[in-house]
């Protein structure tokens, strides 16, 4: 088994996300690679020695020496707020990865993909989408991305964007835009039958977020009929941020 080892990753873009989320680009010497759904744990060291980390999913397929990570500032975190409102181009930290085997997908992989996202649990998601359009893969894909509002929306311009064979449907837990089709509310069967696989379809199934949301996502594709073994879950639980 290959031996982790933390590494100097440099800042080289930013990018805002929503209000309170931001999307960064390291490059990172001797970086072995990843897949995607994978993620990394990143270490900041203060000048009097304290170390804190964090996990976090990597947002876009394996692109040379570049990694890329969409965080959230969590409120009084010891992480996220420095990744989100402090940290500028040319500024380090450390990481260590990729980690993870289960909640991945690969270009060579025929089955169809349905892809369930609670709020930042669309990141390792996205990664799948960008690694599908990447390899040119025509496996079909569907994603339903349950968030608040529509200003939680990441990756918003790029998701507007045509990409033959996904199909995308949003589902807004608290306020709904104006002229949707479904009331604000949290997921339900209905939502993953209609825009979802028939289990008949045999997809592989990845549902991320909130343990809540994760939860109960899974029940539902259980009582559709969907094998547990195809049903792949990744959790966010709290962390300190």
């Amino acid at each position: 088994m290959r031996r982790l080892t933390w590494r100097a990753a440099e800042l080289v873009h930013t990018a805002a996300e929503t209000a309170t989320a931001r999307t960064l680009r390291f490059r990172v010497p001797g970086w072995p690679g990843h897949v995607a759904g994978q993620h990394v744990d990143v270490r900041l060291t203060a000048e009097d020695g304290y170390t804190a980390q964090r996990s976090y999913s990597l947002a876009a397929p394996a692109d040379g020496d570049l990694v890329e990570l969409t965080v959230e500032t969590v409120p009084d975190g010891e992480v996220s707020p420095y990744l989100t409102e402090v940290i500028e181009a040319g500024d380090q930290v450390e990481l260590r990865g990729p980690v993870g085997g289960w909640f991945v997908w690969k270009p060579e992989s025929k089955a169809p993909v349905l892809l369930v996202g609670g709020g930042s649990g669309i990141v390792p998601l996205m990664a799948m989408v960008r690694a599908r359009r990447r390899a040119g893969s025509r496996v079909p894909f569907r994603l339903l991305y349950s968030l608040r509002d529509p200003t939680r929306r990441y990756y918003a311009g790029e998701l507007r964007r045509p990409d033959p064979g996904l199909d995308i449907s949003y589902l807004y837990t608290r306020l709904a835009p104006e002229g949707a089709s479904r009331a604000a509310g949290r997921i339900m069967l209905d939502d993953l039958a209609e825009g979802g696989w028939p289990a008949g379809f045999e997809p592989d199934c990845y549902v991320c977020g909130p343990t809540g949301f994760v939860e109960a996502a899974a029940d539902l594709l259980l009582a559709l009929g969907h094998a547990p073994e195809r049903i792949r879950t990744e959790r966010f639980g709290p962390t300190g941020g």
